[in-house]
């Protein structure tokens, strides 16, 4: 990956140094009322410190008090750094690898929550599979108050190694953070977050990790990741930035994907997230009357794919929208 320069550095932990085999590493921003569930659902499954490391990575949060938190929840067990400056998200888990001890890395959001049985089943996993480079489990969507609302994807029925992984991951996002491990190693070895990145840092990740590794799935229900309406994620949708930073996302993979399919695939992902934009995300905000955030997706659609299908598909939105009944007015 020496050509890819802007992947930030990992360095090695220094030799010596105790290593647990994992390290729990848990950022944080401004979310310190979600950190108590957070932590606590690493607590109640978590072994020795000899075998795991468990430390909050704050990113100055200046709305809340995540030290406080970590001080009642964790009773010594947990430790705690805090940024000297805000430094943004991707910068911030990059600080989470490289003070990460462990072989293995679980970057856990500080709003978001494991179920238990999480770290005993990917043991296993690495029992099975002494080369793996991450491996991910089942995870639900849930909203601010912890309520389901919808369950990731089976990616294979029985827990193992995903065959045809390059070919799945590189057309759309299919990991939400809170449900993958990953060695140490491989960090060294590929670099950190894209600081560049903003949305799509952690696809474009999982991406260059299943170009040189192989990837495991437990498709038990492990994880939680939460979604929140207020959200950054939300501000770049209305904006229409969420498609400019896949679409970079995906040209700096196309680089790097096996050559004889890395345009195919890549084409294939800039399609699905045009037609996406069109057909869900604009879709629902002509419903909401935010027509502002419809015309950005739809202008960041075109940008992002010009094919048959999102024509078709834009021209059947305009018409939908040609052909609604006016109200009128009494005479």
């Amino acid at each position: 990956m020496s050509k890819h320069l802007e992947f930030p550095t990992i360095s090695p932990v220094t030799e010596g140094v105790n290593r647990p085999l994992w390290s729990v590493m848990i950022p944080t921003y401004n979310c310190a009322s979600y950190l108590g569930q957070t932590l606590k659902s690493v607590l109640e499954q978590a072994p020795e410190p000899e075998k795991m490391q468990i430390e909050v990575v704050d990113d100055y949060s200046t709305k809340d008090d995540p030290e406080a938190v970590v001080r009642e929840i964790g009773q010594g067990r947990v430790s705690f750094y805090r940024q000297p400056q805000n430094v943004g998200a991707q910068a911030n888990f990059n600080s989470c690898i490289q003070r990460a001890k462990g072989h293995w890395v679980h970057i856990l959001h500080g709003d978001d929550y494991i179920m238990p049985g999480f770290y005993c089943a990917f043991e296993r996993a690495f029992e099975q599979e002494s080369d793996l480079g991450a491996a991910f489990c089942r995870y639900a969507y849930v909203d601010e108050h912890n309520h389901q609302k919808s369950l990731s994807v089976v990616e294979r029925e029985i827990p193992g190694i995903i065959s045809d992984w390059i070919e799945r991951i590189a057309i759309k996002q299919r990991i939400q953070t809170p449900s993958i491990v990953v060695k140490r190693s491989v960090y060294e070895k590929l670099g950190g977050y894209h600081l560049k990145l903003i949305h799509a840092a952690d696809w474009e990740m999982w991406k260059r990790i299943a170009v040189n590794y192989p990837v495991w799935f437990e498709p038990q229900l492990l994880a939680c990741y939460r979604q929140h309406s207020t959200s950054d994620s939300s501000r770049l949708i209305r904006t229409g930035l969420d498609l400019a930073d896949t679409k970079a996302a995906i040209t700096i993979s196309e680089t790097y994907l096996p050559q004889s399919v890395a345009k195919g695939l890549s084409d294939r992902a800039r399609e699905h997230y045009a037609l996406r934009a069109i057909e869900v995300i604009a879709r629902r905000m002509i419903s909401r009357g935010d027509l502002s955030a419809a015309i950005n997706q739809i202008i960041g659609a075109i940008k992002c794919s010009q094919s048959p299908k999102v024509i078709k598909l834009l021209v059947k939105l305009i018409l939908s929208i040609l052909q609604k009944p006016t109200k009128q007015t009494a005479s």
